[in-house]
């Protein structure tokens, strides 16, 4: 048995993620997700439901598996759970995420808000990625009279993998999408579409045709230009 004196004198040690956990915590209040890599974020959601555990490596694992941030954050709860160290507590912090991001992306979309136009996307996007100095892809999903239901934006370079018509078309259906338009921009300052983009456009077109979703443009952008794919008739 331990003396009172022991018993005064015990502390609780620490866990040894607490002040890791701390640091990132730190860090996103000081300047939000500037500087963080992709698997630090899953790693600070993932804490939120799991107070004492080091979720470092699972959240290394479930940026492999998923292939990136975006695929994580877009992953059901029952996917995100074939991850070991993935469980019905620390799904939690992760869909907690989506779900505020998509409520308060729609809550910040008017009403009005059509994108009937070239010219009305390529405003829309310029607001929202024209001045980005990394390319970023955004997916417009709009109902059947042209009104926005919501964006979707990921960063990283215009190719097959982060642009699949897997991951393009899962939230489509998710969000009762009637059609969608996809877009990017070209931190070059050079709107000409690439032989990659237009080879992309028609891909992502070809399995707009199986699903029945159209793609209706592409639309590349820079601060104060843009080009659409449809208007070039290039889709």
């Amino acid at each position: 048995m331990r003396s009172d004196d022991n018993i005064n004198n015990y502390k609780e040690v620490p866990h040894k993620g607490v002040g890791h956990r701390k640091r990132l915590r730190d860090r996103f209040l000081q300047s939000g997700f500037d500087g963080f890599l992709d698997y630090e974020i899953v790693e600070l959601l993932l804490t939120l439901g799991t107070p004492r555990r080091d979720c470092k490596q699972i959240a290394k694992e479930a940026i492999k598996e998923f292939k990136g941030l975006r695929g994580v954050l877009s992953a059901s709860a029952q996917e995100l759970q074939k991850i070991k160290g993935i469980g019905t507590s620390n799904v939690f912090g992760l869909k907690l995420f989506q779900a505020v991001s998509e409520r308060y992306t729609k809550d910040n979309i008017s009403e009005k808000l059509s994108l009937s136009s070239a010219d009305a996307v390529a405003s829309y996007l310029q607001k929202l990625i024209g001045v980005e100095t990394k390319e970023h892809f955004v997916i417009l999903y709009l109902d059947s009279r042209h009104k926005l239901i919501v964006d979707d934006v990921s960063i990283g370079t215009l190719n097959a993998s982060l642009v699949h018509p897997r991951e393009v078309f899962k939230k489509a259906i998710l969000t009762n999408a009637a059609q969608c338009i996809v877009a990017h921009n070209h931190p070059s300052g050079d709107p000409e579409p690439s032989p990659q983009d237009i080879a992309l456009t028609r891909q992502l077109v070809d399995a707009s045709k199986i699903i029945g979703i159209d793609i209706i443009d592409h639309v590349i952008v820079t601060n104060n230009e843009f080009r659409s794919l449809k208007e070039l008739k290039l889709l």
